[in-house]
């Protein structure tokens, strides 16, 4: 099988979670209305695309998004565990503000998923979904943390590279490396 060429990652829409700077790695809030309408904008923005189909991660938030952009593309949305948010332990739903205030960065948090394995967990994941597929272009639904791991890695200068709820990012194969073409890409309501 061919291995695909273009991406377009993408961040599922806003939960209650996201409106209150909590933590979510691993819980599993719903979207709010806030989230339906980001990612109802988002699945005309993507569909319009053409890809294949639509990878999501199993988080409610995110399978959510995906089937949105499913169904307004009219492809078949798949779970798959790589794409999974970074695990934040006991700060999960926390407020990250609090979390930093606390121990100087989440990072620094005891049970925080360490950034150098979530970053290889990321690489990991996106390569081998990618070897996986076919050539057409297809959408990948994850989260925040995975997006800007993965985004660094192949473009060490998105070192801080914000994702906005329901934004995407493009990624292409050209000459046997990926590229970053757009990053945290909103659609306007």
């Amino acid at each position: 099988m061919a291995t695909t060429t273009r991406v377009y990652l993408a961040r599922h829409g806003r939960t209650a979670f996201n409106a209150n700077g909590q933590l979510r790695g691993l819980s599993d809030p719903p979207l709010d209305e806030v989230g339906l309408a980001e990612a109802a904008r988002l699945a005309g923005q993507l569909a319009s695309r053409h890809p294949s189909i639509v990878i999501s991660s199993p988080l409610q938030r995110a399978v959510a998004t995906a089937q949105a952009i499913g169904a307004a593309a009219g492809i078949p949305v798949q779970i798959d565990h790589r794409l999974n948010d970074r695990d934040y332990g006991p700060q999960t739903g926390l407020i990250r503000a609090d979390v930093e205030r606390q121990y100087g960065s989440v990072d620094a948090a005891p049970g925080v998923e360490p950034v150098a394995a979530l970053a290889e967990r990321a690489r990991q994941g996106f390569f081998e979904l990618v070897a996986e597929l076919g050539p057409d272009p297809v959408v990948m639904v994850s989260h925040d943390a995975f997006n800007q791991a993965l985004l660094k890695q192949l473009d060490p200068a998105l070192d801080h590279v914000e994702q906005q709820t329901a934004c995407w990012n493009q990624l292409s194969l050209v000459d046997g490396a990926w590229r970053v073409d757009a990053y945290n890409r909103i659609t306007d309501s």
